[in-house]
This record gives structure tokens, C-alpha cells and sequence, in this order.
């Protein structure tokens, strides 16, 4: 298993990096677009990720410990392979994807090129459980009403979290005015 490579970026061609050794053996490997704005002749010290298929033995880059713990991670969720989560690892940051599982945030995970809405919930729903957060498909499946009411919550000063919180705890049959309303009375409440 080849875990870490440390050389000289030697060439870019798309998104693979052609990365010489100091033993003279050069590995092509994907590599993350940061490590891509890296300048030719500079010198790399990567983690990888070895995936070994039938047609080819495919190297995948990464700049850190956490992008590369989170890219095995990603990994761990049915239907998810190597290049989809290289991917998602590759135009996000790995503190803003955690903050996004446990927000059970989909629009962030659907603005990842390529990725659907279904995938980023099964990827939500996986991760949370292994991040120990909580997981609640309500607020996954907002109306516009009911975006209506966290985005006034917002607006008034409440932060994103808090105003989804405050939300989950409203009953679901009441208007947009009473929702609002009924939060701020719980909020005045906790105090």
C-alpha cells in the first residue's frame, strides 16, 4: 500500500499531478486542487490513497491528515466511490463538511460538482451516525414555509444552528407568523 509520497511535482496534466521521487520513480496521482496551484518543481509531501482495480492501480493525493481521514470516511458510504468522494473532498473543507453533516445541511453538499441531492442525503444520513450527531429527515425536507421561518429566525439575530433547533421544536401545524412567534417565546423561555 503506498500511504505517503514525498517529491517533486514534475508535471500537471488535468487534475493528475506527475510527482518524482527521490529514487527516481514518479507517480502519477490525482491531486486536490490546492496541491494542483502547487508550483512545478516544488516539492510535495502528500498522503495517498491506493485504489486497486481490475484495469489500473489509480493514486489519489491529499494535502492533509483530515482531508484524507474524511476521504476514507466518505468512502465507508454505500454507493460512494474513490473519485465521488475525492471529489467532495477536493472543492470543500473538511471542517465546513463535518459542520455540514451535523447541520444535516444538503444544499451544501449538492453544490459539490456532480453530486445529487439523493447521494448527499445517503451521505448525511451515514456520516451523522458516525460523527455522533443527530440526524432528523425534517430538516432535510424543509418547505418554503418552513425555510421562511428559520431565515426570519436569521434575521432577527439567531444563529443559523440555533434558528433550526428552535424550529424542530415548533408545532408543525402552525402558520409562519405563529411559528415565529412561538419560537421567540421559547427562546425568551430558555433564558
Amino acid at each position: 500500500m503506498i500511504g505517503k509520497i514525498k517529491g517533486v511535482l514534475s508535471s500537471v496534466e488535468g487534475n493528475i499531478g506527475l510527482i518524482e521521487t527521490p529514487s527516481g520513480v514518479s507517480y502519477e496521482v490525482f491531486l486536490t486542487p490546492d496541491l494542483l496551484s502547487k508550483k512545478i518543481g516544488g516539492l510535495l509531501d502528500i498522503r495517498t490513497y491506493l485504489q486497486v482495480r481490475d484495469d489500473a492501480f489509480v493514486l489519489f493525493g491529499f494535502e492533509s491528515v483530515d482531508q484524507h481521514h474524511f476521504f476514507k470516511l466518505l468512502l465507508s458510504v454505500f454507493g460512494v466511490g474513490p473519485k465521488t468522494a475525492f471529489n467532495v473532498v477536493s472543492h470543500t473543507r473538511v471542517n465546513e463538511l463535518l459542520q455540514a453533516v451535523k447541520e444535516n445541511d444538503v444544499e451544501y453538499f449538492t453544490q459539490v460538482p456532480g453530486l445529487g441531492k439523493k447521494t448527499s442525503m445517503k451521505i448525511i444520513l451515514e456520516l451523522s451516525q458516525k460523527v455522533k450527531s443527530e440526524f432528523s429527515f425534517t430538516q432535510m425536507h424543509l418547505s418554503d414555509d418552513d425555510k421562511t421561518v428559520i431565515e426570519a429566525l436569521v434575521a432577527l439575530g439567531y444563529k443559523t444552528q440555533d434558528a433550526k433547533n428552535l424550529f424542530s421544536k415548533l408545532p408543525k401545524s402552525l402558520s409562519v407568523e405563529e411559528k415565529i412567534k412561538h419560537a421567540l417565546k421559547l427562546s425568551v423561555q430558555k433564558k
